[in-house]
């Protein structure tokens, strides 16, 4: 697991809530979970691009911070899903303000982008 080399800033709240969701995958897993729960697989569908080994760590952290829940069913074979927990829900208005400002801005993506 990834260790932070610089401590967060207990004093700084954009530096809280970025330290929760700085990552490449971790808004837009949190965007996938708002609608309903998915089983890893599911999600690696929905990510193509990201390394499994990338979305699955990112995966565990989500949940060791409480944004996500893992459900492991006892059946065989076994299954798992992964749930937008209730403080991950309270993060689903920055992610529509950061989708939002996106569509609002896509001309600036096109132009670096489009190279």
């Amino acid at each position: 697991m990834y260790e932070r080399k610089i401590p967060v800033d207990l004093d700084c709240p954009l530096r809280l809530t970025m330290s929760l969701i700085d990552s490449k995958w971790k808004s837009c897993i949190l965007d996938e979970l708002r609608h309903k729960s998915l089983r890893p697989s599911e999600l690696h569908k929905v990510f193509p691009e990201a390394a499994p080994r990338v979305l699955d760590i990112q995966l565990k952290e989500l949940v060791e911070d409480g944004l996500v829940s893992k459900t492991i069913y006892p059946e065989l074979p076994p299954r798992s899903e992964y749930a937008i927990t209730v403080l991950g829900q309270t993060l689903i208005p920055i992610i529509d303000a950061m989708i939002e400002w996106g569509n609002r801005n896509k001309e600036l993506f096109e132009k670096k982008f489009s190279r």
